[in-house]
């Protein structure tokens, strides 16, 4: 699963240097997959989805950091927990219950994210 940031952020901004994989972001900035990983150029989703790494997305919040679901990997493969949740003085970094992933979906894609 992912890890998704509540209405009770106070925006301090303590979990966004801690992810690996560049996946939090300040409220309304866009964001891209190139950020914080390796992926570059055309990327395939394997479903016939592709997207250019380099285009920006669009926001998923306006008003709190907010947490890319595509590239949330909980921290699996560089830490023993997820590092926005251990460093969020107000909690409010947790699971999001509509996007389940195993960890062994999640070292996919860790792999995937930062490929050689």
């Amino acid at each position: 699963m992912a890890i998704i940031i509540t209405e009770e952020c106070i925006n301090c901004g303590a979990c966004e240097p801690e992810c690996p994989n560049n996946a939090i972001y300040d409220a309304g900035a866009a964001w891209k997959f190139s950020e914080g990983t390796n992926l570059k150029g055309l990327i395939d989703f394997g479903d016939g989805h592709t997207i250019d790494a380099d285009l920006a997305q669009n926001a998923v919040s306006d008003e709190v950091y907010y947490i890319v679901p595509d590239k949330c990997t909980e921290c699996v493969g560089f830490h023993d927990e997820p590092q926005c949740a251990a460093v969020c003085p107000v909690d409010c970094c947790i699971d999001d219950e509509n996007v389940r992933e195993s960890k062994d979906e999640l070292l996919v894609k860790k792999t995937w994210l930062h490929q050689e």
